[in-house]
């Protein structure tokens, strides 16, 4: 008789289940950033999200099994504005992430950033001045440029071993110049310019052997950022839409399982409304 709440209560355990995967990952990308992609705001969307769920969870295996109709009213109404905000955010992240990839370079398996490439929100966010400066400082104490460095049958590989590489946009943006400015490769973060010339683009002169400084202070660094983010959000947004699905069933079957207790609770058989329930036996004479 009280299978509808036997039914909420699974629900409900199920999404406490799976809050768990989805706030430890949050949590992971959290320690992540400060390491790697050094994009502290790319976690918070899973850690909020993860957190959510299961409060939510927990407030409806509470009114499932204490039948507390305020707790299933809370429960289904954080609910419907979870899964708002959940599409909330799936639109706004293909938003700002819709434009702008690598170019491919002629006689290069990796690919080169462009900043003027990307646009909105997510350029603006990386390359304010304020911001870019503690972007580019994690970039460098992440010490992604060090670790480019390979040693290939006992010598360090070759400019023709290094052009077949796949780098990654950090890599690729931050620790070595473009290719447009002519360097001549000495190893994977030591350039010589051609003759003593660069080229027109400004990055060419914000180039620098420094291994502290190298090109942190380039666009095209700060264009690897955003293509780094890019990557990074697409791949958060897949997990939201999966929650997306998951939730949006979850909710159905939730509503249909709180209406019918509500009937039971009426004692009103199934399929059978409050007024025909409530009509005189004379009338049926």
């Amino acid at each position: 008789m009280r299978s509808s709440n036997h039914v909420i209560g699974f629900l409900n355990f199920m999404t406490l289940l799976l809050s768990i995967p989805i706030l430890g990952g949050g949590i992971w990308l959290s320690s992540r950033a400060n390491t790697t992609d050094c994009m502290k705001f790319l976690q918070w969307p899973l850690i909020i999200s993860g957190a959510s769920l299961m409060l939510i969870s927990l407030a409806g295996l509470a009114g499932a099994c204490y039948r507390n109709t305020v707790l299933m009213y809370v429960y289904l109404w954080a609910m419907f504005f979870t899964i708002a905000a959940l599409v909330g955010f799936l639109i706004f992240a293909y938003a700002v992430t819709d434009k702008g990839s690598g170019r491919p370079v002629m006689n290069r398996v990796y690919q080169e950033y462009y900043l003027q490439d990307y646009s909105g929100w997510l350029e603006d966010r990386v390359s304010k001045e304020s911001y870019w400066t503690k972007i580019s400082s994690c970039i460098r104490d992440s010490h992604a440029c060090d670790k480019m460095g390979r040693i290939v049958r006992g010598a360090p590989e070759s400019a023709d071993q290094f052009y077949l590489r796949k780098l990654t946009p950090i890599e690729s943006g931050c620790c070595k110049p473009p290719t447009a400015c002519g360097y001549v490769y000495i190893n994977e973060t030591f350039w010589y310019p051609t003759g003593g010339q660069v080229g027109a683009d400004p990055d060419c002169f914000r180039w620098n052997n420094d291994q502290d400084q190298l090109c942190y202070n380039c666009n095209s660094c700060k264009a690897g950022a955003v293509a780094s983010v890019k990557t990074s959000w697409r791949k958060v947004a897949v997990i939201n839409i999966v929650l997306l699905i998951l939730l949006v069933i979850f909710y159905v079957v939730a509503c249909a399982a709180f209406l019918n207790n509500k009937r039971l609770d009426n004692d009103e058989p199934y399929g059978e409304t409050r007024m025909e329930k409530a009509q005189p036996s004379w009338l049926n004479l």
